[in-house]
């Protein structure tokens, strides 16, 4: 059991070693950029065509996830294999693009044809690389040099190298979504599907329409209002006069005047002030009002106070939305 014990403190003091070493290698690149990086983000933003990202082995891994949060991100991107440029794919590079070459060398000698071919036909060329006086970075317009640090652990795998240079692709496509105005309702568009598209999902997505509202007017008697709710099934009535919501009749409004329910009109049993959100309302928001009011609907109302549909708990939870 003992040598069980060793062998489990031994693993995780190496595993946080490992994510300490790491994150102060992060802190240190953040408070000391690259000096490109600002004029990197302008030039960018002035691109008309696409960025093209390119990187072979780790650096091609990190290339193409540099990539696709570009895409996802506002700003129009794509990865191509330094061997599939060199067959060919080199034509798919034009003067409207700028091309981001990863290398930690600085020296990959697979980047060749793709730093030859910035070079000739006047592509804006940005590196990444540790090494500032190597091969890419001195053919590069603009350089985002990463600082010199040691690899994480034992030091023969590409540990700390890896994670500044995907943190810094990180920090340059939050930069350039910043500064383009991208905001969560274009994000979701390029993220429709899982677990991020049910977060950015709205209420409208999610809601049930006008024909599953119990609707009744204040002078409604509780036996026809109850009726309409059972028939309706969502435990819940809406107290509407002329095309406004004036209060809402929920299972708990029962309970409270379970005792008067034959005398009371539905305006006497009504919340005359209920939570009601808006139809694009982000579902995550709504379900953060239902939690913090202890409810399970709401009311979706339009601009002018009309109710337009009925969002549940358990429907932004089947969607995913928590």
């Amino acid at each position: 059991m003992s040598d069980q014990n060793t062998s489990r403190d031994a693993i995780l003091t190496t595993a946080a070693q490992v994510l300490e070493h790491e994150g102060s290698a992060l802190v240190r690149m953040a408070k000391n950029l690259p000096d490109d990086f600002v004029p990197a983000v302008e030039r960018i933003l002035e691109i008309k065509g696409r960025i093209i990202l390119s990187g072979i082995g780790k650096s091609g891994h990190i290339a193409r996830k540099i990539a696709s949060t570009l895409a996802s991100t506002g700003t129009p991107s794509y990865f191509v294999h330094p061997a599939e440029a060199s067959h060919g794919d080199l034509g798919m590079i034009t003067q409207d693009d700028l091309c981001i070459l990863l290398s930690n060398s600085g020296e990959t000698s697979e980047l060749g044809d793709l730093i030859r071919h910035t070079r000739r036909f006047s592509i804006p060329m940005i590196g990444m690389s540790s090494k500032p006086d190597s091969t890419l970075m001195r053919a590069a317009d603009l350089c985002l040099t990463l600082p010199t640090e040691t690899e994480a652990g034992s030091g023969i795998a590409p540990t700390t190298s890896t994670t500044m240079t995907l943190a810094l692709g990180d920090a340059l496509a939050m930069a350039l979504m910043e500064q383009r105005g991208f905001l969560s309702e274009h994000f979701r568009t390029y993220h429709p599907g899982g677990k991020l598209g049910a977060q950015l999902a709205l209420v409208h997505q999610l809601m049930h329409g006008p024909e599953a509202m119990a609707i009744v007017p204040p002078d409604a008697g509780m036996q026809e209002t109850l009726l309409k709710m059972s028939e309706k099934g969502f435990g819940i009535a809406c107290v509407v006069e002329d095309d406004k919501l004036v209060g809402v009749i929920s299972d708990g409004d029962l309970r409270r005047n379970s005792e008067h329910l034959s005398t009371h009109l539905a305006r006497d049993v009504a919340t005359a002030t209920p939570k009601t959100i808006p139809a694009d309302m982000m579902a995550a928001e709504a379900l953060a009002v239902m939690n913090n009011n202890k409810i399970t609907v709401l009311v979706v109302v339009d601009d002018a106070g009309a109710p337009v549909g009925l969002l549940r708990i358990h429907d932004c939870l089947r969607a995913g939305v928590a």
